[in-house]
């Protein structure tokens, strides 16, 4: 039985979407999953509502044509052997009636496709796709790479550091779906912890600045160890596996570039803080790789 049965795709007719086309048909058809297909509208014009008759009569012509075209892609889809079904609206507000969707349907997978938003704009207003990562209830696969329409290597980004039992359960969950993707399409699964001991990690911990090279190197080897088991419970071979020294952001940007990923899985953000403002690991990993990236 396949790990996926259900998959939503939301498009967003102002963009280029042919590469999420593409992706989403191919990961349905690999699944034998069926395939729903929202193109939603933003309507700009808030006052539509009081607008005159022949107003709404165009706003609905400009939905039907989107709705052809939207059909005319299906088709091409339908005919490879893929069950799919689309839907065009309108939307006053994005988050909530892609959530509303997703809460409706219940889908294994959301897909959609990155939208890459400059610095300054992130310092003013919180990206859509890092609202999507912080509340959407299922994983979110979103699609930024122009590579193979099926990954051939999927890469589980670990941390062991974290302890609790969340961070020990969003481990699991991370392994489990990237296993799931890559039996899915017949990728390459790796394992990767990017162990940060960094002075601002360590004082985060409540060392002092002259300890720390008393205490890094046991904390290593007791996170390489850590890393190791969950591997190993996982039945991850050694050669997949990749304990990396530095900050998570870099060692994932530069491992994602120096190798064929060609998508990456990791945990859903949890936003505390300043977090909130300037965005998790996560969602500043999305901005910095060149490749598919599914949160779970």
């Amino acid at each position: 039985m396949s790990h996926y049965q259900r998959l939503l795709l939301i498009m967003r007719p102002m963009l280029h979407q042919a590469v999420a086309l593409e992706q989403a048909g191919a990961l349905a058809r690999s699944a034998s999953a069926s395939l729903h297909i929202v193109a939603l509208l933003e309507a700009l014009d808030k006052l539509w509502l009081l607008e005159s008759g022949k107003h709404q009569t165009e706003r609905e012509a400009y939905r039907h044509t989107q709705q052809q075209q939207l059909e005319t892609q299906a088709n091409a889809l339908r005919a490879s052997g893929v069950q799919v079904t689309t839907e065009v609206a309108w939307s006053n507000d994005l988050q909530d009636d892609i959530l509303e969707h997703v809460m409706e349907m219940r889908p294994d997978l959301l897909l959609k496709q990155v939208e890459h938003e400059p610095a300054l704009k992130r310092a003013f207003f919180t990206p859509l796709d890092w609202k999507l990562l912080r509340h959407c209830p299922v994983p979110v696969y979103l699609l930024g790479a122009n590579r193979p329409t099926l990954p051939r290597q999927v890469v589980a980004a670990v941390d062991v550091a974290d302890t609790s039992e969340e961070g020990q359960a969003r481990n699991d969950s991370i392994v489990q779906q990237a296993s799931a993707l890559a039996l899915q399409t017949g990728a390459q699964l790796d394992l990767l912890h990017a162990c940060d001991l960094s002075m601002a990690y360590m004082g985060d911990m409540g060392y002092a600045a002259w300890a720390i090279g008393d205490i890094a190197e046991p904390m290593r080897q007791a996170l390489e160890d850590d890393f190791r088991k969950l591997a190993e419970r996982f039945g991850a071979p050694p050669e997949r596996c990749h304990f990396v020294l530095g900050r998570p952001v870099p060692v994932l940007s530069e491992y994602v570039e120096s190798q064929p990923v060609d998508a990456l899985v990791m945990g859903r953000p949890i936003a505390r803080g300043l977090d909130r403002l300037f965005g998790s690991t996560t969602e500043h990993v999305l901005y910095q790789v060149p490749c598919n990236i599914l949160v779970v």
